[in-house]
């Protein structure tokens, strides 16, 4: 049967793309330096590999004869929907020259290493050539996939299909009305007491217990592991191997704590995964070719930042956990409770990492990456001006100088892999991680008793049920609109932050 070739085809392809990541894991965890240059050219030749083997006469035979057996299905059959996704992203990858995508990928391999060195020299004019490149190939990319209004939408296809800049224009301007007046009054407001946030935490201690609240709210270590990085990320092998890292400051313990809570809601969407869609389109980004069960980075960045910030850090998870902090670094938390912590380490003040901000001014830091990056795309931004431009939009946007290029311009990951068009995809994930959990919780109150109970059971039943298990067979919206009964709606999101932070710090509605 051709829908059984086809999906044969696939698995290979999908098989490619995951041993593509088991070297990027590897790359970026334990790989000497030394390495990078020919890692980014074994890199290149797999994802050339599957590109091919996707965009093959021997494919296209089989999703001819493959549409034939699915027509007159429901729109939304598997099946069906395996078909479609096959052919759109044959037809997005033949726009694409099997060199500017060998290019792309071996630039974006050495991008890494440059940047690395560059953020641990804090000098930008490092990483600054490999950027250009990596700005012209980007600039290649959307020329050759093509685009109605702005070059910048044809690269955020490759992580939220459908989202243009036209549509994130609103969105922005929605969140900005809606948080700055608390922003502005919280600034004005006493601080809770922090002093005990950065205080010493031996770092084998603090990987022991962010591991352990991992897995207590649901990452399965029988499919998983977690290992130190210098930027936090997981990683998906197929739902049976998901890998997540995070890092480490002796005098910061919320870093590494809730990088692994936040990877650990990325790898929790893969191993949610309908068993049934491993190696299948469903499970693989055939257009961005990454083997990941995610409909789009933004309903990945959901499950991360509402695990994170909807669950860790709840009231209700402290009160539940706050002794076990205290078992963990005996005699440190002796003079802290569980209600002075919560208050702590959610604090809303401007941060200069974004990985570090607060709930609150986290999206300031996301509409300043993509203001950026889509004047570097469409050339009115020199590479050059970056650094320059970066610290006047953070003095703007959130009134900090930045003090060195490792805190400001060079501080995210993102750039060095070639990642351009992704960023949105942590405000609309924001936004979905809101819309989604207040859902959850007015459909079903015994969600919220049960987390008052430290019972993470129902929450993560209902996200596999939702959002996990369906993998790439529906849209972003459509996931949305199945869950909720509507699209991408900010209004949760706002109502989330304005009660929480009122409360925190006592402002009058």
């Amino acid at each position: 049967m051709s829908l059984d070739r086809m999906l044969t085809l696939a698995g290979q392809v999908n098989d490619l793309l995951n041993a593509s990541s088991v070297l990027s894991w590897d790359a970026r965890t334990m790989m000497p330096h030394g390495g990078s240059a020919t890692r980014a050219k074994q890199m290149a030749t797999l994802t050339v590999a599957a590109r091919d083997l996707l965009c093959s006469d021997e494919m296209k035979r089989a999703l001819d004869g493959a549409a034939g057996e699915v027509q007159g299905r429901a729109d939304d059959d598997p099946e069906a929907r395996m078909v479609s996704q096959v052919r759109e992203a044959i037809d997005y990858h033949e726009r694409i020259p099997s060199e500017l995508l060998r290019r792309k990928t071996e630039l974006s391999g050495i991008g890494h290493d440059s940047w690395a060195e560059a953020r641990e020299k804090a000098d930008f004019s490092i990483f600054a050539p490999a950027l250009k490149d990596i700005v012209a190939v980007s600039r290649e990319m959307a020329e050759a996939i093509g685009y109605e209004d702005h070059p910048y939408d044809a690269l955020m296809y490759r992580f939220e299909p459908g989202t243009t800049t036209k549509e994130l224009i609103p969105l922005f301007a929605r969140l900005r009305e809606g948080m700055q007046p608390l922003v502005d009054r919280i600034a004005q407001a006493e601080q809770p007491r922090a002093d005990f946030i950065t205080r010493e935490y031996p770092a084998d201690t603090q990987m022991a217990f962010a591991l352990k609240m991992a897995e207590r709210v649901g990452y399965d270590l029988h499919r998983g592991r977690l290992d130190t990085t210098v930027h936090p990320f997981e990683i998906s092998f197929t739902r049976n191997d998901v890998r997540i890292t995070t890092r480490v400051n002796p005098r910061y313990m919320p870093m590494s704590l809730f990088g692994a809570l936040h990877e650990a809601g990325h790898a929790m969407y893969e191993q949610g995964a309908d068993p049934a869609y491993v190696r299948t389109p469903l499970a693989t980004d055939l257009v961005g070719l990454y083997a990941v069960s995610g409909v789009s980075f933004g309903a990945h960045e959901s499950q991360s930042r509402l695990w994170e910030n909807h669950v860790g850090r709840s009231r209700a998870f402290w009160r539940n956990h706050f002794g076990d902090l205290q078992a963990a670094y005996p005699g440190t938390l002796d003079d802290v409770d569980a209600e002075e912590f919560y208050r702590a380490i959610n604090r809303s003040r401007p941060s200069l990492i974004r990985v570090e901000s607060d709930e609150l001014t986290y999206d300031f830091h996301i509409m300043l990456r993509v203001e950026i990056e889509r004047r570097m795309i469409d050339g009115s931004l020199d590479v050059d001006d970056l650094p320059e431009a970066w610290n006047a939009e953070m003095k703007r946007s959130l009134g900090i100088d930045v003090p060195d290029d490792a805190q400001g311009v060079l501080q995210d990951v993102h750039w060095s892999s070639g990642q351009i068009g992704t960023f949105c995809n942590y405000t609309i994930g924001n936004v979905m991680a809101a819309q989604l959990f207040e859902t959850a919780t007015s459909e079903q109150p015994g969600i919220r008793d049960a987390l008052e109970a430290a019972d993470y059971g129902p929450l993560k039943d209902w996200l596999d049920e939702h959002v996990c298990r369906h993998g790439r067979r529906f849209t972003r919206d459509e996931l949305l609109e199945r869950a909720t009964g509507r699209a991408l709606d900010p209004e949760p999101y706002l109502r989330h932050l304005n009660a929480k932070y009122s409360e925190i710090y006592g402002l009058a509605a």
